[in-house]
């Protein structure tokens, strides 16, 4: 790899042993993907995906410690991923045991993250981007980011350039500044392997589309054609809550970095086409691609027949536009069903700023009313628990399916299941 003069210093120790060794790890980095220099983060805010002080990362915690002493800081004030635990959610006695032991380095974990530059106490959430955080990426710029559904929603709705790094290597980008040039950096890296037509009747639901899409295309680029028949061509609060998730369904039911959808997102309508490669694959997807691969989704409760005791809506977290129509949903959904409250356990997860924001309308109220649960949670933290991921929980985020025992339904299915209109 080639490092021009600054970078070739700090690999030599001029700004330090600590410095150094985090150079030569990025450079490692790059060399492994075959990198052929160095590029500096433009973004302002950089993103951590390690949110969780979870007991037995040890080893993580030495090194924050390493980085602080020797004033190897982020150059970037950073968010992070959402916290890992609520006191609002109802627990019983062992999973309240089992967060303790689990989780039992967060405090001085969150210590660590404000040394290191955490942009301030509550900038925990995987969707950084919405307004009320603060941390929108510019189209063009150079993150170091590795939050799977945060990269996919920079580089593709955003158009900045970010790889799917991993954790550690995000940090490692903001402390010294620069991060490998390869894969989704590159022009040619950006460029489209597959070819997606949707031609589905009606606009299908983005958590089971992404999912089709990313089993497919796996860590490769779709270009995606169709959609914008459905979701027209402004990138709207609706069509932006539709991508956010569908990204994230991508990212995690394959490997999905960045996409392309024809006449909507930024590199699409600037390029159109000249952005699918000559040897492109296709796929075809209808509703009847969609249903089976619906049908093919894994229950692995231990019984099968179980009444769900718990539901998460929000992984990603919801926007404030998604908040508000959930309201309404649940609002309409329990009158017609003669119920007054929620029939289980219901939480929306949302950013700590968006929750703040949301506290402020009438909706707020509204919510609290229908007996939701409102937090900043991370689901699939909550259900890495052992004794929480015992429990019969239902989603409608193809994310916490693949990470967790949360079994899947769509939008529909799964309000009709809370307000009591579904058994």
């Amino acid at each position: 790899m080639k490092l021009d003069e600054r970078q070739q210093a700090i690999l030599n120790g001029s700004e330090g042993d600590v410095k150094a060794k985090v150079m030569k790890t990025l450079v490692m980095y790059g060399d492994a993907f075959g990198a052929e220099k160095m590029v500096p983060v433009t973004g302002k805010y950089n993103h951590l995906v390690t949110s969780f002080g979870l007991s037995v990362m040890s080893e993580m915690y030495s090194l924050m410690d390493k980085l602080i002493e020797a004033g190897a800081v982020s150059e970037q004030k950073f968010s992070v991923d959402p916290r890992p635990i609520d006191k609002n959610i109802p627990t019983n006695l062992m999973q309240k045991l089992f967060f303790k032991i689990m989780y039992s380095k967060q405090e001085s974990y969150e210590n660590q993250l404000n040394k290191l530059g955490l942009m301030d106490k509550n900038a925990f959430t995987c969707a950084c981007y919405f307004d009320e955080v603060g941390n929108k990426p510019q189209k063009g710029e150079v993150l170091s980011w590795a939050e799977s559904s945060a990269v996919v929603y920079a580089n593709s709705v955003l158009g900045a350039r970010c790889n799917r790094n991993s954790g550690i290597i995000d940090l490692f980008g903001s402390v010294a500044g620069y991060v490998p040039y390869f894969g989704l950096l590159t022009d040619e890296g950006r460029k489209a392997t597959w070819i997606i037509e949707v031609k589905c009747e009606k606009l299908p639901q983005a958590q089971i589309l992404g999912s089709a899409v990313g089993m497919r295309v796996m860590e490769e680029v779709p270009y995606i054609k169709g959609l914008d028949k459905h979701l027209g061509n402004e990138l709207n609060e609706n069509v932006c809550s539709y991508l956010k998730n569908f990204g994230a369904a991508t990212a995690s039911n394959g490997a999905v970095g960045l996409y392309h959808i024809e006449g909507l997102t930024p590199e699409a309508v600037e390029h159109g086409q000249s952005l699918i490669k000559s040897d492109a694959k296709i796929y075809v997807i209808d509703d009847a691609e969609l249903e089976r691969v619906y049908k093919q989704y894994p229950c692995i409760w231990k019984d099968v027949s179980a009444k769900p005791a718990m539901c998460f809506i929000g992984c990603p977290h919801l926007s404030i536009h998604e908040l508000k129509e959930w309201t309404e949903k649940i609002e309409e959904g329990i009158k017609k069903n003669n119920r007054s409250k929620v029939a289980l356990t219901t939480v929306l997860t949302s950013a700590p700023a968006v929750i703040e924001a949301f506290e402020k309308t009438e909706y707020a109220q509204r919510l609290k009313n229908t007996g939701v649960i409102l937090s900043y949670i991370c689901p699939l933290m909550f259900m890495n628990n052992p004794q929480c991921g015992k429990m019969p929980v239902i989603t409608n985020s193809n994310k916490l399916r693949t990470y967790t025992s949360a079994r899947y339904r769509t939008d529909d299915e799964v309000l009709g299941i809370i307000t009591g209109g579904e058994k």
